[in-house]
């Protein structure tokens, strides 16, 4: 691969994200991501080999910037545990807020991609859900959280609840507000964990 010029890297990833939430990944084709992007159907395989490494590639960048966002703050030691896990929920949210066709991807693509290459998937998930695990678990050792909570499974529980909702949200923004589906996770997590 070539080292990128410009934005073309940037465009065809966000033309990809567009093309990917309106069509889905298995309808969407180089052509037309090339086209939303605004470049030569070429140019996309220059920076990309393929769909899959394009859907690879916008999860990796994802995750990387929900780890690195939730690192900078798992340090501060101002922060309580549920602190920490609440700014965790709301980076998530933060980030599907400002782009809903990424909202989209996540809902529709994350688990065909994971599932397809489970060696190749981002590890920036892994870390950033070993943050939140972390998270649980110094609320645990300061008895704010109860020690019968398995953390792993509590850890998936949150993310697809988060997975479902959004999905909700999107087949009904009307119904399914945003913020309230933020604010009733971050409730129910806090309120249904602590002692």
């Amino acid at each position: 691969m070539r080292v990128k010029e410009g934005n073309k890297e940037k465009d065809i990833l966000e033309g990809a994200i567009n093309v990917f939430a309106k069509e889905g990944y298995h309808g969407a084709k180089i052509s037309k991501i090339a086209e939303v992007a605004g470049v030569a159907t070429g140019s996309v395989y220059v920076y990309f080999e393929n769909k899959e490494d394009i859907l690879l590639k916008i999860f990796e960048q994802l995750w990387k910037q929900l780890y690195e966002e939730l690192l900078s703050l798992s340090d501060k030691s101002i922060f309580s545990p549920t602190e920490k896990i609440d700014a965790m929920i709301d980076l998530a949210f933060d980030v599907f807020t400002s782009n809903p066709a990424l909202a989209d991807v996540f809902v529709n693509e994350q688990h065909h991609i994971q599932r397809s290459n489970k060696t190749q998937f981002t590890n920036y998930y892994e870390k950033f859900l070993g943050l939140g695990e972390e998270f649980i678990r110094q609320g645990i050792q300061k008895k704010i959280i109860h020690g019968s909570i398995d953390v792993k499974i509590l850890r998936y529980f949150i993310l697809g609840a988060i997975r479902n909702l959004l999905q909700s949200w999107l087949n009904d923004p009307k119904t399914f507000s945003l913020n309230k589906i933020r604010q009733n996770v971050k409730y129910l997590v806090k309120y249904g964990i602590q002692k």
